[in-house]
C-alpha cells in the first residue's frame, strides 16, 4: 500500500466518522426539540389544572362565606 492510498483511506475514515457525528448530532437535536415540546405541553396542562383548581377553591370560599353570613345573621 502506498503512502497516497494510506492517506486516502484515513481521509475516507475521517469523513465517514464526521458524517456519523453529524447524524448523531441531528438525532440529539431532534430529541431535544421533542423534549421541549413535551415540556411545553406539560406546562400548559398544569396551567389548565391549576386554573380549574383555583376556580373550585374560589367557589368553595364563596359558599363558606355565604353560609357563615347566614349562620351569623340567623343564630347570633
Amino acid at each position: 500500500m502506498t503512502n497516497d492510498d494510506e492517506v486516502r483511506r484515513l481521509l475516507t475514515e475521517i469523513r465517514d466518522l464526521q458524517q456519523q457525528q453529524v447524524a448523531a448530532y441531528a438525532r440529539a437535536l431532534e430529541n431535544q426539540q421533542e423534549a421541549i415540546r413535551t415540556q411545553r405541553e406539560g406546562v400548559a396542562r398544569a396551567r389548565r389544572l391549576l386554573t380549574a383548581v383555583g376556580v373550585i377553591i374560589a367557589i368553595v370560599l364563596v359558599m363558606v362565606l355565604v353560609l357563615l353570613n347566614y349562620v351569623l345573621r340567623h343564630y347570633a
